[in-house]
């Protein structure tokens, strides 16, 4: 069973930058398609970017895109997202993901009733 783990929330302000990160552990991280979610109050939890396990596709939420860089590196058991330009609207908690694949599979999955595991959650606040 893998547990995920974020971590580098905080408070800053808009126009600045974050990297949050997620550790995988609990089993070995292979065939894992990961993605990262948010979540304001009152809202549901929506799709911020994603990447597949084979291959190197990824997707984004128009939103983020442009600014915000979701990276993997085979073999690590981290991902992390690299948030530029922030915005006030960006604050939110935000969740890592992963779902499991075949190893041949490289599709980025944007719905989180997809995914196997989540973290706990980070919360990240931009001022205005």
């Amino acid at each position: 069973q893998v547990q995920l783990a974020e971590s580098g929330g905080g408070l800053l302000q808009a126009g600045g930058s974050l990297i949050l990160s997620c550790a995988a552990s609990g089993a070995p991280f292979v065939s894992y398609a990961v993605g990262w979610f948010r979540q304001a109050p009152g809202q549901e939890r929506a799709f911020v970017a994603g990447v597949a396990w084979a291959g190197s596709n990824t997707y984004y939420d128009q939103s983020v895109k442009g600014r915000f860089t979701i990276f993997r590196e085979k073999g690590k058991t981290t991902f992390d997202l690299q948030m530029n330009s922030l915005k006030h609207e960006d604050t939110a908690v935000y969740y890592c993901a992963a779902k499991s694949v075949s190893r041949d599979n490289g599709g980025v999955y944007t719905r989180p009733d997809y995914y196997d595991y989540w973290g706990q959650g980070t919360q990240v606040t931009v001022s205005s």
